[in-house]
């Protein structure tokens, strides 16, 4: 069979190549942006093409929820809060508040390990503190150790 330029039967399987190239525009977009901007970003794209949640979720890698909020956010208008990327909760830090009080005993007395600094935070802050929790905060507060 002879090729023909313009022909339709070089059509290519489209549904097996749109995840890679999904995923090659995110990998592209990080040049520019965060990873989690760059799957938005596409994301939004498919939404306004009217794919469904669940192709968008598998050929971005960002979770339904994101998805759902997204097509929400797009379908209501409001398109201010599309890009900006929040940060999680996360968990409060156990020596938060007293960090200084526990630099300056530090710089007065003599601790050697780190296990002997957590020992003292549990003896006077009455806060429980792991080996590397001690080794973070030592780090946080360029005390060395």
């Amino acid at each position: 069979m002879e090729k023909k330029h313009g022909s339709t039967q070089e059509a290519a399987a489209p549904a097996e190549n749109a995840s890679f190239v999904a995923k090659s525009i995110i990998l592209f977009l990080q040049m520019f942006m965060t990873e989690t901007l760059a799957k938005r970003f596409v994301s939004m794209m498919l939404i306004v093409a009217g794919m469904p949640n669940s192709r968008i979720t598998e050929m971005t890698g960002l979770c339904d929820r994101s998805v759902r909020t997204l097509r929400k956010t797009i379908g209501s208008g409001n398109i201010g809060g599309l890009f900006a990327v929040g940060h999680g909760s996360g968990r409060a830090r156990k020596a938060k508040g007293f960090e200084g009080a526990i630099v300056e005993e530090l710089e007065t007395n003599n601790y050697r390990t780190r296990q002997q600094i957590a020992e003292m935070i549990l003896e006077k802050f009455g806060v429980s503190l792991s080996v590397s929790a001690v080794g973070k905060l030592l780090k946080k507060t360029a005390s060395g150790g």
